[in-house]
C-alpha cells in the first residue's frame, strides 16, 4: 500500500476535478447522504495533500498546499480544520499578513454561525501568533 506522500500526486489530481460543492449544493433528496460522504473525503485529501505539503522536506510545496486549501474552502467554508491548515502554511511561510487573513476569515464565519471556534484552534492561534511576535522582536 502507498503512502499519503507517495500519493500526493495523485491526490492532487484528483482534487483538481472538484469544482465546488457536490450536486453544486443543491442535491436532489436522493443525492444529501451522497453530498455529505462526497464533502468529508474532499475535504479529508485536501487536508492531506495541505499537511504533507507544509513541512520541510522533498514534499515541501506551499503553493500547492495553498492549492489544496482553495478547493477545500470552496466546498466547505466552515471547515475549521481547514482553516488551522492555513494557518500552518501561511505561518511556515512565515506570511504574517496571511496568517491574520485565514484568522479573520475563520473567526468571521464562526461568528456568521454564532459559534465559538474550538479548542485546538484557539490554542493554534495563540500558539502561532506568539511565535510570530517572538520571531519578529528577534528580528534586526
Amino acid at each position: 500500500m502507498l503512502t499519503d506522500k507517495e500519493n500526493l500526486p495523485r491526490l492532487e489530481t484528483a482534487l483538481q476535478l472538484v469544482r465546488g460543492r457536490p450536486f453544486d449544493g443543491r442535491p436532489l433528496p436522493w443525492a444529501e447522504p451522497h453530498q455529505q460522504e462526497m464533502t468529508t473525503s474532499i475535504l479529508d485529501v485536501a487536508h492531506t495533500v495541505a499537511t504533507q505539503r507544509t513541512p520541510p522536506g522533498p514534499h515541501h510545496n506551499l503553493n500547492l498546499a495553498r492549492q489544496a486549501i482553495a478547493t477545500a474552502l470552496d466546498v466547505d467554508p466552515t471547515a475549521e480544520k481547514i482553516y488551522r491548515a492555513w494557518m500552518l502554511i501561511e505561518h511556515t511561510a512565515g506570511n504574517r499578513s496571511g496568517l491574520h487573513m485565514a484568522i479573520s476569515r475563520l473567526q468571521q464565519v464562526n461568528a456568521s454561525l454564532g459559534c465559538p471556534l474550538q479548542s485546538e484552534t484557539t490554542r493554534l492561534i495563540d500558539e502561532l501568533l506568539h511565535a510570530t511576535e517572538a520571531n519578529q522582536a528577534h528580528r534586526p
